[in-house]
């Protein structure tokens, strides 16, 4: 069993869905967790939750695509935590509009593109400038998608920002591993989340899902938090660059 306990993960979007899980998770091993989100109302009751398993929790309102946000939300996470955040995980994320790619507006494509891939370089900055400074290393954890892998036919502007974060965590594993920061993608398959929903309730889409994955299910959001504590191990130092696929078998079959 992983231990957490004396360290801080912080997790944006992590007032619901797959954020959240990963959150129970981390405070089921003991660490402390800050989350962001952007619905006071989530925050309060995501803080509640977590810390009924017995942690030390906060929850701010942050827009993780603002920079300013960002920046002013990430010192005082860091007071929060005392001065060190050890991991720290970009879970923030937004779905197409669904329209049909010759329909695609330009605003449209930025939307998406701004808050999946640029509020991950900005979150991933700020945490990068705050372990090289404390010295003691880190994880940076971004939530990427197997539709990275699968393609996503109707929802473009997702899929691409998806797989560009994968390039994006090599491409700094690389860079931040003598400052012995690790950097990792987690790409979930179809979990039933807010993002999701209207995909779940569509009868003949979540059939067309489930004859490909070989469990015959889509996952619990909490179904993620065993993945998420062991890309914030701080023992698992050797591990960097990787993206761990957690779909039922999805992506295989």
């Amino acid at each position: 069993m992983t231990d957490l306990h004396g360290r801080t993960v912080l997790i944006t979007g992590g007032n619901g869905g797959i954020g959240l899980g990963i959150a129970r998770a981390c405070a089921r091993a003991g660490a402390n967790l800050i989350v962001w989100g952007r619905n006071p109302d989530k925050n309060t009751e995501a803080q509640a939750d977590l810390r009924a398993l017995g942690v030390e929790a906060h929850a701010l309102v942050v827009d993780a695509a603002d920079e300013n946000a960002v920046a002013a939300g990430f010192a005082e996470s860091v007071e929060l935590a005392g001065g060190r955040i050890d991991s720290v995980f970009a879970n923030a994320g937004v779905g197409g509009d669904g329209s049909r790619f010759p329909d695609t507006t330009l605003d449209e494509w930025r939307r998406v593109l701004t808050t999946n891939l640029d509020g991950v370089f900005l979150l991933f900055r700020a945490a990068a400038n705050h372990m090289i400074d404390n010295g003691e290393g880190g994880a940076l954890v971004a939530t990427s998608s197997t539709s990275a892998i699968h393609g996503a036919a109707g929802n473009e502007a997702y899929g691409t920002s998806k797989t560009a974060l994968l390039g994006f965590c090599r491409a700094l594993a690389v860079n931040l591993a003598r400052h012995q920061i690790r950097v990792n993608a987690l790409l979930p398959g179809w979990t039933i989340t807010e993002l999701a929903q209207f995909g779940y309730a569509n009868d003949r889409f979540r059939e067309a899902t489930l004859r490909r994955t070989p469990v015959r299910r889509w996952a619990d959001p909490d179904e993620m938090g065993a993945a998420g504590v062991f890309l914030a191990d701080p023992t698992a130092t050797y591990h960097t660059g990787d993206s761990i696929v957690v779909d039922g078998g999805y992506t295989i079959f």
